[in-house]
């Protein structure tokens, strides 16, 4: 922390609400090489954690040699790295207080802490790895509850032979404060260098595979008169996407942005798009789009694929749906939504009704008042 990817702003994010519900908080994340250490202050301001009542956060050592390799060749580097944190995570944690709760997201520390009262492990995705899987299954075994990100992950853990009475779904949220006191429409596109009239779809995430972005691209070749704008990724994917865009009208990559950019893009858009792929399960059946619930902060209406990731936690009436994978169908909402205003009145005021449910705040009360029936 920081980095490029999602997953830091919600690990920051999930602490800092654990800490204003009134549970004293520390944070432990790895200690990378090619990350500048920023104070504790200065990585939650990153962040958008409001003030207040803020977490701890420590910096744990680990093996980390990721990124001497290319791509391709980082799985072994990565488990080191996920293993050597681990074990010096687990080191620090020993050191507590038997009744201190432990809340991590590493199935390898959950395991090495099988058996410790107050264990809770978060699962975005059932690892295929056996020895992952084997870390998951010692701990749960050995007493810790789970939580689930979405329904596909609870679904395979009981396939697993995960009891449901030790899981519980909580999908990821949105903070308030990093959307409030939004800039006009008129504003944002000022600052961003964009049409103040035209229609305008934008998309501020990651540039995984899985998450379509692509897909995005090939369905702006289809629409004319209208502005794309994407920003987000890490380096190599948004090299990537410029190639794959060159010569497509209408589309601009941006690149990736400082989380708190985010609320200036979606004040701009007419519409936003969460284009995932069918394939692999983290994109249908396990994520819990942080950019879903960040537009449903701001009410503004999404064209989504239809996957039952995204079902579970849109309707019809705050999304529209289309197949997964089609640039034409991804096209011709996009065309159809822009052009009913009246319709998009309809999403705005369904998604803001939805979004007090969705905060991390809400969700940090949820969680805390389980985890102490849980013990």
């Amino acid at each position: 922390m920081p980095s490029q990817r999602a997953q830091s702003l919600q690990v920051a994010q999930c602490a800092g609400a654990f800490a204003r519900a009134g549970a004293a908080t520390t944070l432990l994340h790895a200690r990378r090489r090619d990350t500048p250490r920023q104070a504790a202050e200065a990585l939650l301001d990153l962040y958008g954690v409001p003030a207040g009542a803020r977490p701890g956060i420590e910096d744990v050592a680990c093996l980390d040699w990721i990124d001497c390799v290319p791509r391709s060749l980082q799985f072994l580097p990565a488990r080191l790295q996920e293993y050597s944190f681990a074990a010096a995570a687990v080191r620090r944690v020993r050191a507590l207080s038997p009744d201190t709760r432990i809340y991590t997201r590493e199935s390898e520390i959950a395991g090495r802490l099988a058996g410790r009262p107050g264990l809770f492990l978060e699962i975005h995705r059932v690892p295929g790895h056996a020895v992952r899987r084997a870390a998951l299954l010692r701990a749960v075994e050995a007493g810790a509850g789970v939580v689930a990100i979405s329904g596909g992950v609870a679904e395979d853990l009981a396939e697993l032979g995960v009891p449901e009475d030790r899981v519980r779904i909580e999908h990821d949220g949105f903070q308030p404060e990093r959307f409030a006191g939004l800039p006009t429409r008129e504003e944002a596109r000022a600052a961003l260098g964009l049409e103040a009239e035209a229609p305008i779809v934008v998309y501020f995430g990651g540039l995984l595979r899985w998450k379509g972005v692509d897909v995005l691209v090939e369905a702006a070749r289809r629409l004319a008169g209208v502005q794309v704008v994407i920003a987000g990724g890490m380096e190599a994917d948004v090299a990537a996407l410029r190639r794959g865009a060159e010569g497509v009208q209408g589309v601009r990559i941006d690149g990736f942005q400082e989380p708190g950019r985010a609320s200036l893009y979606l004040a701009a858009g007419d519409v936003t798009v969460v284009p995932n792929r069918a394939e692999p399960a983290i994109s249908a059946r396990y994520t819990s789009p942080l950019k879903v619930f960040e537009a449903m902060a701001v009410g503004l209406p999404m064209v989504v694929s239809d996957l039952p990731s995204l079902r579970e936690v849109l309707t019809e009436e705050q999304a529209a749906f289309v197949p997964a994978e089609d640039p034409a169908a991804l096209a011709s909402a996009l065309e159809s939504l822009l052009a009913d205003e009246e319709l998009r009145a309809a999403m705005r005021g369904a998604l803001l009704s939805a979004a007090p449910l969705h905060t991390w705040d809400a969700r940090a009360t949820r969680l805390l008042d389980w985890m102490e029936a849980a013990a």
